[in-house]
This record gives C-alpha cells, structure tokens and sequence, in this order.
C-alpha cells in the first residue's frame, strides 16, 4: 500500500502548515489549500484518500466542500474541523456522509489516528471492490467496456458509468446499429444487478401476441397453442436486468401493458387474473425520435416519462470518424483469434474504411470486415476484399433530387431502405443487417410503405 494522500482545507495559513507538517512526520502524501473553493478545485485534481476541512471559511464552507467530495467519489472519507461545534452542524454533517465531525483544539495524536482509519477505511473499501471485481470476472467474465475514444462517445460512457450503479430506468436513443445493446449491458455489469440475468427482447422482431406473451408470459390455455403456463421475460429477469430493444416498435395496446410493469412493478400473465410482483431494471433502446413518434401518435406520453428517467444517445460513427480505426483492429482482432491465423489491415484499405460515412453504424463496419477476413486468403486484408458499396462510395444514400421538399420522417425512412435493397442487389437479409433491424421488421415496413417485395 502506498502512503495514503490527503488533502487539508483551511482558510488559516498557520493552520495548514501546522497540520501539513504533522501528517507529513506520519507518513502521509499532503497536499493543501486555502478556503473551500480551492479545496473543491483541488480535491478533483488531486484525487485524495482523505479530505480534512475546517467547517468555518468565508465563501464555500466545509459542509459545501464534503457534498462536492460526495459527488466527486461517495467513498472519499471527509472529516470536518470546527472551533465553533453545534449539534444542528454535527447531525448535518453525518447525514450528508461526514467520516468524522472533530472540534479544535483537539490532540495531535487524536487527529493521526482519526485520519489514519480513514485512510484503512478507504483502502478495505477500494480492497473488497477490487475482490467483488476479482470474483466476477472469474465467474462471469469481465465488464466489456464499449469501444471508441472520440469525445461524443466517451461523454456518453461518463454519463453510462455515472448512472450504471443505480437502478434507475435507462432510455438510449440512436441509429440502428450503433452499439445500444452493448451499451446496455455494460450499465448492466456496472449495476448491484451483475449478479442478476441480462436479458433482452426486440419489441420489433414479433407479432403483437407473441411479443405479450414472451413479456408478461401466459396461462395454459389462455390462447390457442398455450398447452402449458410460461413464465414471462419480466418474471425471469429478476434480480437483474431485462433491455427491451426497439420499444418504439411496439403498439398502442403492448404499450399500455408495459406502463402498468413500471407504474405497479408487477405483470398479469395472459390469461391470468392474479399479478405476479417483479424486480427487475429496466433499460430500453430506440432507433425512432419518440418525441415526433409522441405527436404523431404512435407511442404514449406517459410510457414515454416513464421510459426517459435517464437518457443516452449514440452518436452515429459518422460523428465517430476517429474510432473507425480503432473498432476495425478490434473486430480484426478477434476474427484473427476465432480463424486461427494472421490478419492484417494494410493502409489504404484502412483509409477506405475511415473515408466511408457507414450509414449501417458499427455494425455495418463489423459485417464488411468479417466478409472481409472470410475473402482473404492471405494475412493482408485488402480495399478489393470489401463490399461493393464501400470501395465504390456511390449511389449516395437520400439524394436531394429524389426527395419532395421538407419531406416527412416516413418519406426519409422509405428512400433509405429502397437505397440500401439497391446497394445490397435486393438481398433483403443483408439490407436487414445494413438497417440494424430484424428481416421480420423490415418485411412489415416493406408493406407498409406498399413497397415491391418480390
């Protein structure tokens, strides 16, 4: 164990080097600031053990400085330091998570030793994480942190890893195929539900009957074919998390069903008259704008606060241009460990990859490497083994002169699905995958907009 480091924060000078030569004697790294507001400024620079702060500075006092060390890291130990005690003071102070609430003057061993079960304290609680940590990868496997390093992405992970331990309900929004489900079951192995089931559904990919019946499960005999009870999605995932993918897919009546699982916390199987309690995180994922979905009438308001607690949106890897890189050598790298044999990406195939605008997201970029390394007889992958559409750059999707001016959401959805069956020969298995959705969904959009399916 390295020597603990600790921050002091008073707005006395005297005092500081007082105590910064104390605790320096006692082994401890010291660092100091003058009032509470350089405390904060340093305390997130810093990165301290402990935080030892007087009470009592002009400006941002020493109750302002525990609650930003709380927000910073609610394990940090703060211990506070008054010459003016109160009970009202003292009771504030433990309820907002004070280690120690200690009144000058008060003696020099008294002070080491209060700050040197602080700092035992906060290396068991780093020690028991790391083994809870330890024991998980072990059983489970680890945590997969989605890939990429450009900013937009990396302030959705902050946010993702800021809300992953709360059991709050998770809402993210983006283009099909850019990493949603990932994303969800990263917050997934962040939570205190690790230990629990991740379980997913694609609202999207069944008809309405079924999909109530995958989701609140059904009595024997409730509908034809139900020989025996089944227990819903909602009731399996308990203790854990259930991510319902492409929830804006599903209709008005499923929608109803599913704003009683949030509202009462329990389901009514299909059939049943009994509800059966869950425990269950919700996390959700959408590829539709649900607020045009709310005006139009397709997806219900309240479902919709219900859903949208915390919300995540996926930057499309257009916006990404510098993880294209980066997640083509990961998605190499594990064809290179699955195949058994070297794979390289040689330059100028990488630069056809980072000069496409991947309307298919990261799973586009995915399946073109994998056709990639099946085409490859060598260990140089290059620009000849990608698909068509990539090297060539053309047709452009969503060519203004093919659209009526301001055109709506469904004219902008029916242009790039005709463009994408062209790009893939009519292929609508690989349009499917291209899309991000299931061949089943794009079959019911292809009716839908009275489409040729033949």
């Amino acid at each position: 164990m390295s020597d603990p480091k600790i921050l002091i924060v008073d707005d006395e000078t005297a005092i500081l080097d007082t105590l910064r030569i104390l605790l320096k004697r006692e082994g401890f790294q010291v660092d100091t600031a003058v009032g509470g507001q350089q405390g904060i400024d340093r305390m997130h620079e810093a990165k301290p053990d402990v935080v030892l702060t007087d009470v009592r500075m002009p400006g941002v006092g020493g109750l302002e400085v525990l609650l930003a060390a709380r927000d910073l890291d609610a394990s940090m130990p703060v211990i506070l330091m008054t010459a003016q005690a109160s009970l009202q003071t003292a009771i504030r102070a433990v309820n907002e998570g004070a280690y120690y609430y200690i009144q000058k003057p008060f003696a020099n061993d008294e002070l080491v030793a209060i700050v040197r079960r602080a700092a035992e304290s906060r290396q068991l609680k780093r020690e028991n994480q790391q083994l809870r940590t330890e024991i998980r990868r072990r059983d489970r496997g680890d945590a997969v942190r989605p890939i990429g390093r450009s900013k937009p992405f990396l302030d959705v992970l902050k946010l993702a890893e800021t809300v992953g331990p709360t059991d709050s309900t998770v809402l993210i929004s983006g283009q099909s195929g850019t990493g949603k489900e990932v994303l969800a079951h990263y917050i997934h192995e962040m939570s205190n539900r690790a230990e629990g089931p991740f379980v997913s559904i694609n609202c999207g990919a069944l008809p309405e009957n079924l999909l109530e019946s995958e989701l609140f499960g059904h009595v024997r005999g409730s509908f034809t074919g139900a020989v025996r009870d089944k227990q819903g999605l909602f009731v399996a995932a308990k203790g854990g998390s259930f991510f319902l993918d492409e929830v804006g897919e599903m209709s008005p009546a499923t929608q109803v069903k599913l704003l009683r699982v949030l509202q009462e916390r329990e389901v009514i199987p299909v059939g049943a008259t009994e509800a059966i309690p869950v425990d269950v995180r919700i996390l959700a994922a959408t590829n539709r704008d649900l607020d045009e979905e709310i005006r139009r009438g397709g997806f219900r308001s309240d479902l919709f606060y219900r859903l949208n607690v915390i919300t995540l949106h996926l930057p499309p890897l257009s916006e990404r241009p510098d993880d294209v890189a980066l997640l083509a050598e990961h998605f190499i790298n594990r064809f290179r460990a699955t195949r058994g044999r070297e794979l390289r990406i040689t330059p100028e195939t990488m630069a056809v990859l980072q000069g496409y605008d991947w309307p298919g997201n990261v799973r586009e970029l995915e399946n073109a490497l994998e056709r990639a390394a099946v085409m490859t007889p060598g260990e140089e992958i290059l620009p000849v083994a990608l698909p068509a559409r990539i090297t060539e750059r053309a047709p452009q999707p969503l060519v203004a002169a093919s659209l009526p001016p301001n055109p709506t959401l469904e004219i902008i959805e029916r242009a790039y699905i005709h463009w994408v069956l062209q790009s893939e020969s009519g292929n609508k298995t690989r349009a499917a995958e291209v899309l991000g959705i299931d061949p089943s969904t794009l079959y019911r959009k292809l009716l839908r907009y009275g489409m040729e399916t033949g």
